[in-house]
């Protein structure tokens, strides 16, 4: 597996799929979530609402993840994972964070990803300090038993960028 770092749109990037660092219902907000939502159009908004509810309101549990079509994006898929919302970390946060890679890993297996783009889950809006989240996310997919041969660390700012390629060594 071979890791990059790519400082720009992930919605540009033409990869088997790109994560949605996404909200528990699933349709689409701010950030990451709401510029894939834009980019892929109306039918992605169509796939999410089509997808099972587990309870009112919430189609994706925090840490679970789901597939839809890329629809209007050069990426074929889009696996949405709901990361935590950071609490000071007494609330199993890092737990629930390497519960999304591992899950979103587990369906990219599924539908034969050979590369994939992640954007910083969690370390958004939902206040996961970006060091901390960057760490839990290069440790688990190093140590996952299936990884896809291309795994970029989509950022849309130079300090996340400088996050990841410290951890990675670039």
């Amino acid at each position: 597996m071979r890791f990059e770092v790519i400082e720009t749109d992930i919605t540009l990037l033409a990869v088997d799929a790109i994560v949605n660092a996404a909200n528990e219902s699933l349709l689409g907000g701010g950030g990451v979530d709401g510029a894939i939502h834009r980019a892929a159009g109306p039918a992605l908004l169509a796939a999410c609402r089509a997808l099972p509810e587990t309870s009112p309101g919430v189609r994706c549990p925090t840490g679970e993840a789901r597939v839809t079509g890329g629809f209007g994006l050069p990426a074929r898929f889009v696996i949405h994972t709901v990361g935590p919302v950071w609490h000071g970390g007494r609330r199993g946060e890092p737990a629930r964070l390497a519960d999304c890679y591992r899950n979103v890993l587990k369906l990219a297996e599924i539908h034969g990803v050979a590369s994939i783009a992640f954007p910083a889950i969690s370390a958004g809006v939902f206040g996961y300090p970006a060091d901390a989240a960057a760490m839990i996310a290069v440790e688990t997919l190093r140590s996952a038993p299936w990884r896809p041969g291309r795994v970029a660390f989509c950022t849309f700012a130079p300090s996340m960028t400088g996050v990841y390629e410290r951890l990675l060594g670039d």
